[in-house]
């Protein structure tokens, strides 16, 4: 008979019933406290997204300083590790002036974001120390640290083809970093050690937590990384848009993408992004918009 992770229903060799007993009421009960602690730093640590306009789970401990410093040791650490082309070279001054036209239409495109949305824009944008390099590497990847510390892997290039392609990846990564996701995600690790704690001190053995942790990875931590990627997809869109590329772009790009990865992404329930053919029906659906925002915010004569 399978076990039962709040030990009721279970029997002895001789087929009674076990009696509960003082240990089970105690695990309820430690149960039930850590269920109550969970609710009120849930709603306890929520706040309202400038670009989405939902609330969202921020610690009130994580300032965007601390997100910024463990963004700048996080990219310290790669720096050390993987192998960045020269600055002057031609792939990296391409990809600066990416950054960098990106970078110049945050403050419009968050306005204009935070007024559809019915917020108020945060500005945490105008702390980040903004930083750039291109690492060799056959990784088909970008990425934007809290704080703006950005990198783009030479893998990328081929796949992409163009400066529009480039533009749309480097303007998803800075959404991630615009709309707190780093934050997020570290609130809701503490969220799950509230759950493995509540686990460990009930009782519950390995296989059992485990269990219990394989169903809120499911049902909330999956879920809630591929509501991230979505988000940054249609922040990062509309940068690009603003900053004058094509954001037609995008979905020819995430083709390339799906072919790059040989079929070989996992199912989407059990995945943290979208998949390809997901992405591109969203990406389809913002494209009026996306075309909207580069007819009010594109400066033509600014582009290089």
């Amino acid at each position: 008979m399978r076990n039962d992770p709040f030990g009721q229903g279970r029997y002895e060799q001789g087929g009674a019933p076990r009696r509960r007993g003082l240990f089970g009421n105690v695990r309820w009960l430690i149960l039930l406290g850590f269920a109550g602690y969970a609710a009120f730093y849930w709603f306890s640590n929520r706040v309202t997204d400038p670009y989405t306009g939902e609330k969202v789970l921020i610690d009130s401990s994580i300032s965007v300083e601390e997100e910024k410093a463990l963004g700048l040791q996080a990219y310290q650490e790669i720096l050390s590790q993987e192998r960045p082309v020269d600055p002057n070279s031609q792939i990296a001054q391409q990809v600066r002036t990416i950054a960098q036209r990106l970078i110049n239409k945050i403050p419009e495109v968050e306005a204009a974001i935070a007024q559809e949305r019915g917020t108020q824009p945060s500005g945490n944008w105008r702390t980040f120390d903004w930083d750039v390099n291109v690492i060799q590497s056959e990784q088909a990847n970008a990425f934007c640290l809290p704080g703006g510390k950005m990198a783009v892997y030479t893998g990328l290039i081929p796949v992409a083809k163009n400066a529009d392609a480039v533009a749309v990846v480097m303007g998803h990564e800075i959404a991630h970093a615009l709309l707190r996701h780093g934050a997020q995600r570290m609130s809701q690790q503490k969220l799950t050690q509230i759950g493995q704690m509540a686990g460990a001190m009930s009782g519950m053995d390995p296989q059992q937590q485990q269990m219990v942790m394989a169903a809120m990875g499911y049902g909330y931590l999956l879920p809630y990384a591929r509501t991230h990627e979505t988000q940054a997809d249609e922040v990062g869109l509309m940068l690009a848009a603003a900053a004058c590329f094509n954001p037609q772009e995008a979905v020819p790009l995430w083709e390339r993408m799906g072919e790059a990865s040989g079929g070989q992404a996992p199912p989407e329930f059990s995945s943290t992004h979208p998949n390809p053919g997901t992405r591109i029906q969203n990406l389809t659906a913002l494209m009026p918009k996306a075309m909207e925002y580069r007819n009010r915010f594109c400066k033509e004569a600014a582009a290089p």
